[in-house]
């Protein structure tokens, strides 16, 4: 994935990819190797990365909230901790309601119906979670295929 992001955004600056386990963007990260910024985005309810980062280790985290069946798993994965720890800038938290509000504006603004986990790491551009710089070339990844079509 992170070789058909370069190819599609030569020019990308920032990468911003929600995180469950971790191997998503443990590989995308593995990728780019510190060549454009990685920025994690978790739910509240699921800090994995967020929590490892803090102690230094994987270690348990909450599983709860809107996105807890795709990004909440109990720990951040062992194997891709190091990577993240490399090449991974930071993670950043959004809340449940940022989640849902991402999922509202994807659809209503580009008709694109994702799971909650799917739209985390809009909600953090949507919310202003996270702020580009003047002229930062940033990108989101939306992913996912567990979306309740009847939400919308």
């Amino acid at each position: 994935l992170g070789l058909e992001i370069e190819a599609d955004l030569p020019e990308l600056d920032t990468l911003l990819v929600a995180v469950g386990g971790g191997g998503l963007i443990g590989g995308i990260a593995a990728w780019f190797a510190g060549r454009i910024r990685i920025i994690a985005v978790e739910p509240e309810g699921a800090p994995t990365l967020h929590r490892a980062f803090e102690a230094g280790r994987p270690v348990d985290a909450p599983t709860e909230g809107i996105a807890a069946d795709s990004l909440a798993p109990k720990r951040v994965g062992e194997m891709m901790f190091p990577i993240a720890e490399a090449f991974v800038e930071r993670s950043i938290l959004v809340s449940d309601d940022e989640i849902i509000a991402a999922q509202a504006a994807l659809w209503d603004r580009v008709r694109i119906i994702s799971e909650p986990g799917g739209a985390a790491a809009f909600a953090a551009l949507l919310s202003g979670r996270y702020a580009p710089a003047a002229g930062e070339r940033v990108a989101v990844l939306v992913c996912g295929a567990n979306a309740n079509p009847a939400k919308f």
